[in-house]
This record gives C-alpha cells, structure tokens and sequence, in this order.
C-alpha cells in the first residue's frame, strides 16, 4: 500500500518542502492534512525559490494532484493569492483538489485571533494571528463555516449569523472593539464561491480509491510533532494534529493503508513562538546557526530560535509517530564546527532523564545533557552519496540515527532540489 506520511519531528520549519518535492515526482498525490497558512514550506527548483503557505509542495511537480484535506483550516483569500502568484510564475495549478469539508478560516476568526493574543500579553502563546486557533475552536464547537456552505447562501446566512451572535458580544463587552456585521461576512464569503467551486471535490473518497488503485500517495503535515495539540509542548503548540495520527482523520483514510511514517529531522533545532526549548543557544553559537541555516519564517517572518540537536525529542517523535524513516536536512548548516554538541538527556531536579517528561513543569526546567561529536570543515554541498560525506560528518549522522531510533534514509546538504543524499528509497 503505497501510502506515506511526512511530518516535522521537532517544532516545525524541518525542511518537509524540500523533501516532499524530493519524492512528487514519484507521487500521484500529496495532501495537506491539518493546520492552515501558519505553516510554510520553501521549495528551491533550479534557480527558483517558492514559498508554499497553504498549498501542498507537490503542486511544483508536474503530473501530482495535491490536495487539502478536510483536516486544514483555509483562508480563502490566502488560497486565491497563493494560486495566482504560482500561475504567474508558470507553475499549473488546475489539478488542485479542495475537501469541501475543510473548515474556513472568516475575517471574525482573525479579529478574535489577535485580539485574544494581545489581551494575554506575557501570557501569550505566540500564535500566527491568521486565525487558526478560532477556526479550529468552531469547528470543536459545532459553529464552524465549511467549503461546501459557499455554495448555500441561506446555511452560509444562518451559521455566519449565529457566531457572530456570541464573537460581537466577546469584542464589545469584552474587548472594547466594535461588533463585525453579518452582512459584511456574507458578502466577502460569497465573494469566494465561483473561483474555489471548480476545486471542490469528495477528496476522502478520491483518496482511498487512488490507494486501492496502488496510487502513490503522500500526506504532507504542518508544523512538527512538538507542536501538535495532544503530544507537543502544550499550551505552546498549533490547534491541530501534525502528528501521524492526524494524517488519517485530516484526510479520511484509514490507519491500515499507512505504509511508511517519515519524520524530518534538522541536524539542529529549531522553533518560532513561545515555548520552553532545552537546547535553545543565546550566545554566538545560536546566531551563527540563524544566519547560516536562514532560519527565518516563511510565513511569519520572525527569527528562529535555534539550538543543538536533541535526540531526546527525536525519540520521542519515533514513539509517538511510530516512524519508519528520518529525513535528516541542512547537514551543511553544521559545517565548520571543531565541535557540535548533541543532546542525549535531560537533567531534571538533578536527575538524568532520557525520555520527554510528560509533566509540563518538568520539561519547563530540563536542563540538556550534552555529548560532543567532532566537526567537519570540508563544504558537503556536492556530496552525491553517503560514502563522499567527511568522515566526522557520517559519524554524526550515524550518531543522531543510533540515539533517534529509526534509520535515517536522506540527507539534506543544501537548500537545492538536488542537494539530497539518498541512502534508502522511501518508495
């Protein structure tokens, strides 16, 4: 059964672009499964550089459908800029699949968005501001506005006027702003219907056909598994499931056709937003890796906060993902180091812990346990397989795969397309 899921393993931004690409011309089809346009994947083709927010990688490659599955919160204007802006740069986007049961992300939801932010201040949690959280909220809550409602003025009508009953009390009473009227929503919304209508379709039963079919099919997550609702950093984490088990109920598929879970891995840590972070680097270190590694948001455009690699959370994203595969991306990034430190425990309350604390204070004090590996200084920008890599930088590769506890199949040396060692075919 020819179905893959590729997600982050750590708190995002890992270069799932880069290996989703690596793997659309050998895909029928990649689907987005969860999250919204908080997320963003950079894709380089040749001397092009794309960045995806909303859109699946694997609209890049030709003769791949992609897919929004009904587990992402769309933004439709954000969806229709995004479509325009690669069909002005040649790219074919009509082969674009939208679940119509995909919740929408409404101009309430990202006035309730910022608001909320700004009224917890140092409370705050560090979201995008693009409304992912409300639209998740609704849709928990019953009250959520779907793709298909474009299509029924009279259910879009009723559902955009009960929630605002509720949102305009919160923004008056609560947060002093003025109320959103109804008929203003309806307007916009509906603005929408004739452009997204010729997207639309039955993805979930499109999905399962094309894998009974023997159909490749790839399930591109957002954000990383330290981000997920049920297994990340909480309360610093997305409103969805990055996590494998969110490719199936994002996209309708059942756990059975999963054939094979690819966790990406960065050769060192990164995350945006607020959060506790073990290894995260204040010094001159933490800004060399910024600079080198380019770690600035796609979508958000914030600096990364950057830290060595910690394989504690690596092993922990095998366990709760059951991963078959790491891909392990911008080894480059790490050369020049005499040394790189890894992380291969905690020290809680001065005690050495190996596995991520499941209680939220203890992790909030983990100090990182490190072990030294030693560096490399040749460029490994045109290494074509592993055998051409310096032998220190297989000794860490080799090192970070013992300590995550699944194979790392491909390595990322550059930002290129074909900057990629394959040692195992995810196919």
């Amino acid at each position: 059964m020819p179905a893959l899921v590729l997600l982050g393993a750590q708190w995002g931004d890992e270069g799932k672009g880069k290996a989703t690409d690596l793997l659309g011309g050998s895909v029928d089809y990649v689907v987005r499964y969860q999250g919204g346009n908080n997320a963003g994947h950079t894709v380089v083709v040749g001397d092009q550089k794309y960045a995806l927010h909303l859109l699946p990688s694997g609209i890049l490659s030709p003769g791949c459908t992609p897919v929004i599955g009904n587990g992402v919160v769309v933004d439709p204007a954000v969806l229709l800029s995004e479509l325009s802006g690669l069909q002005e740069r040649g790219v074919d986007t009509s082969k674009l699949l939208l679940s119509g049961n995909a919740h929408l992300i409404t101009p309430y939801h990202t006035t309730v968005d910022k608001v909320t932010e700004r009224f917890l201040g140092k409370r705050k949690i560090g979201t995008t501001g693009r409304g992912i959280g409300p639209t998740y909220a609704d849709k928990i809550n019953r009250v959520g506005i779907r793709v298909q409602d474009l299509f029924d003025e009279s259910i879009l009508r009723q559902k955009v006027e009960a929630a605002l009953d509720f949102k305009n009390q919160m923004l008056v009473k609560l947060y002093n702003r003025r109320a959103i009227a109804a008929d203003q929503v309806l307007e916009e919304l509906l603005g929408y219907a004739d452009e997204l209508r010729g997207f639309v379709a039955d993805t979930t039963l499109i999905l399962n056909n094309a894998i009974d079919e023997g159909k490749v099919v790839l399930f591109e997550g957002g954000q990383g598994t330290l981000l997920d609702v049920d297994h990340g950093t909480y309360p610093f984490v997305t409103s969805s499931n990055p996590t494998a088990g969110g490719a199936c109920t994002g996209a309708g598929v059942g756990p059975t056709k999963i054939s094979r879970v690819i966790g990406i891995l960065k050769a060192y840590t990164t995350r945006v937003g607020a959060g506790p972070f073990p290894t995260e680097l204040f010094d001159e270190d933490g800004e060399a890796l910024r600079r080198i590694g380019g770690e600035r948001g796609v979508t958000t455009g914030r600096d990364r906060r950057c830290g060595w690699f910690d394989a504690v959370i690596a092993r922990y994203a095998t366990r709760v993902n059951g991963l078959t595969d790491f891909f392990l991306t911008k080894l480059d990034v790490l050369t020049g180091w005499e040394q790189i430190p890894v992380c291969v425990a905690y020290e809680i309350d001065g005690k050495r812990v190996e596995e991520l604390p499941y209680n939220q204070t203890d992790f909030h004090h983990a100090k990182p346990v490190y072990e030294m590996l030693p560096g490399w200084s040749e460029d490994i920008s045109k290494a074509k397989t592993f055998s051409d890599l310096p032998k220190n930088a297989q000794r860490y590769v080799k090192a970070l795969e013992e300590m995550s506890g699944a194979p790392i199949s491909a390595i990322g040396v550059g930002p290129g397309r074909t900057e990629t060692i394959e040692i195992n075919s995810f196919l």
